[in-house]
C-alpha cells in the first residue's frame, strides 16, 4: 500500500513538473537580463521554447511556446548593454507564477486602469497590461508583461 501511494504522488509529482516546464518566473527574467544573447539562447531552448525570428542586425530574438490555443511570445531587444523583455502570453499560470512574486512592488502611483506597474529593486520596472480576447471569453484574457531593467543592470558577455 505504501509503495502504491509512493508510486501515485512521485508520478504527480513529476507531472505537475513537466507541466510547467515553459512557464518563466521571476527568477528566469532576472538570469536573462543578466546575460548576453546567446545565453538566453541557450536557456530558452534548454526551457522547451523556440526561436521564430532571430536578427543579428538589430539583436532582437522572439522566442514561442506553442501548444493548441495556448501561447507564450517572448521577445528580447538588446539595447546597448541592456536587455529589454516583452512577453505575450493567453496563458493566467504563467501570468500568476509572475504576478504573485511580485505583488508586493506595486508602484501605485504610476498604476493606471489598463497598466499595472512594479518597480523591483535589482530587476527594474515591470508593466502588466491585461485585456480581453476576441471573442469574449470571460476565462481568456491577454497578458503583456514588458520589463525594463535599471540602467545599472547590464548583460554580461
Amino acid at each position: 500500500m505504501k509503495k502504491e501511494l509512493l508510486l501515485l504522488l512521485s508520478m504527480f509529482f513529476v507531472l505537475n513538473c513537466l507541466g510547467q516546464k515553459h512557464l518563466l518566473s521571476y527568477d528566469d527574467l532576472k538570469f536573462i537580463i543578466t546575460n548576453s544573447l546567446q545565453k538566453t539562447d541557450t536557456f530558452m531552448m534548454a526551457k522547451g521554447y523556440t526561436i521564430t525570428i532571430k536578427n543579428t542586425r538589430t539583436n532582437n530574438r522572439t522566442y514561442s511556446s506553442l501548444s493548441s490555443d495556448l501561447h507564450i511570445d517572448v521577445n528580447v531587444r538588446q539595447d546597448g548593454k541592456r536587455l529589454l523583455i516583452e512577453m505575450e502570453t493567453n496563458v493566467l499560470s504563467q501570468y500568476d507564477l509572475i504576478h504573485n512574486s511580485i505583488a508586493q512592488y506595486l508602484n501605485k502611483e504610476s498604476t493606471t486602469v489598463d497598466v499595472q506597474t512594479y518597480v523591483v529593486k535589482d530587476l527594474g520596472t515591470i508593466y502588466i497590461t491585461v485585456t480581453d480576447t476576441a471573442p469574449y471569453d470571460p476565462l481568456k484574457r491577454e497578458y503583456d508583461i514588458h520589463l525594463v531593467p535599471d540602467k545599472r543592470i547590464t548583460a554580461y558577455n
